[in-house]
């Protein structure tokens, strides 16, 4: 079996997309790019990248309420998952994966505009070394990189970004360090 890769900068590219037709609510878009995303990222072949591109999507929508369903969202996650299990064979469990995904989620909305995200770091820690069987250390950099980009949203999202269009070029240039972190590390 080949060993599990992708490419790191059309990953970063579908999510940056993908990130900005969440927040301004264009959810066919949303589902659209998704689909690419998981083709990229995972392997998830046609057509079941478009469920998996649902699952995600319907897991995203269900968080977007302040008062959402918790285990709605968590099944739909865990679905996603189970999926890009498959496609990519890494050996991660997706109801772990799943949970740890809900808790980006969580920390992420809860730290908005909080200035310490250690928290949120060390939960993209988990996440980015349980999903890609990395280690702890080896996650550090992408994490970092994702919070930064996550910071970078969340600027641009609670209207404090004096550069909308810089601003959404440095999310995907943070995403591009997050993803080439991680499959340096895939070896």
């Amino acid at each position: 079996m080949a060993a599990f890769t992708f490419d790191p900068d059309r990953v970063a590219s579908y999510e940056t997309a993908g990130w900005r037709a969440y927040y301004e609510r264009r959810w066919l878009r949303l589902l659209r790019l998704t689909v690419d995303m998981c083709q990229a990222e995972f392997a998830i072949p046609f057509p079941k990248s478009w469920l998996a591109a649902y699952y995600i999507t319907r897991a995203s929508l269900a968080w977007a309420p302040i008062d959402h369903n918790i285990k709605l969202v968590q099944c739909y996650l865990e679905r996603f998952y189970r999926i890009a299990q498959r496609s990519s064979r890494l050996p991660f469990d997706p109801g772990r994966v799943g949970a740890l995904e809900l808790r980006y989620f969580d920390v992420h909305r809860r730290l908005v505009g909080v200035p310490e995200k250690q928290e949120f770091v060390q939960t993209l820690i988990e996440l980015h070394s349980a999903l890609f069987g990395v280690s702890p250390e080896q996650a550090r950099e992408s994490a970092e990189a994702r919070v930064l980009a996550a910071t970078l949203v969340d600027e641009i999202t609670n209207g404090r970004s004096d550069d909308v269009p810089g601003d959404w070029a440095r999310i995907e240039a943070a995403l591009r360090r997050c993803y080439r972190s991680l499959r340096r590390h895939l070896g």
